[in-house]
């Protein structure tokens, strides 16, 4: 009995999801995911979050995370799946998806929407840190960068507004220690002022693009809906194999 359950768990662990899934990549502040909402409700799909910050529970208004109605109604994965106080890796979050993707129905579409490029490259041509595959190719929300620190800057206000202080103050109180990898999310660091927080935020949009230029084959196009769309339906969906490693 012993020996069937352990493998019983060993193929459980290891099992595969391979479906057809919507990308979309982009850096922070360009209207990605308002884009990928808007086409999902089209769709019907779920949504998938490749952001690397939306992974932390309690971290809501500072990562932009979409509210709690869009979560509900995209049954979104990737997002509050553990606190700031553990740490977390592409390989965790590949997990999760993985987790995710096995409770997606089988006619229903999925969106894989975010900014963290590690994740696409994961997904997309596994955890080879040789890279002997060639740079996946998928949509990347093209925008000039005196756009997105207007976003940016204007989102900022938004997040004071919304209680950006008084979440960071609460998240400090119930997890006293935080994870080398939630320590790394802007906004949340103990004496960060709004320009700080702007700076760091425009560091990452350009982080972020020289990422999808340099690691993936980018599918440049514009952030509108029907450009998104467009290139969709010309070059989607994704084969993409969801695998529990």
């Amino acid at each position: 009995m012993r020996s069937r359950s352990s493998g019983n768990s060993r193929r459980a662990r290891f099992s595969k999801v391979t479906r057809k899934a919507y990308l979309l990549a982009g850096p922070t502040a360009s209207g990605k995911s308002a884009l990928a909402a808007g086409l999902a409700r089209e769709m019907g799909a779920w949504i998938l979050s490749a952001d690397s910050m939306n992974v932390y529970k309690g971290m809501d208004i500072g990562t932009a995370k979409p509210s709690a109605e869009e979560r509900a109604e995209f049954h979104m994965g990737g997002v509050d799946v553990v606190t700031p106080a553990e740490e977390f890796s592409s390989g965790a979050w590949l997990r999760a998806a993985a987790r995710w993707a096995g409770t997606v129905p089988d006619e229903t579409p999925i969106v894989i929407v975010g900014g963290t490029g590690l994740y696409f490259s994961a997904l997309l041509r596994g955890l080879d840190r040789e890279w002997t595959n060639p740079p996946p190719a998928y949509p990347v929300i093209q925008i000039d960068r005196a756009i997105v620190r207007a976003r940016i800057a204007a989102r900022l206000d938004d997040m004071f507004m919304a209680g950006l202080e008084e979440e960071k103050r609460r998240l400090h109180e119930q997890y006293p220690v935080w994870s080398k990898t939630a320590a790394l999310a802007i906004g949340y660091r103990e004496g960060d002022d709004r320009q700080k927080i702007l700076t760091r935020t425009c560091q990452l949009a350009k982080r972020q693009d020289t990422w999808f230029r340099h690691q993936a084959t980018p599918i440049y196009v514009e952030p509108t809906l029907d450009a998104v769309r467009a290139c969709w339906r010309e070059h989607g969906p994704w084969t993409v194999t969801f695998a529990a490693l």
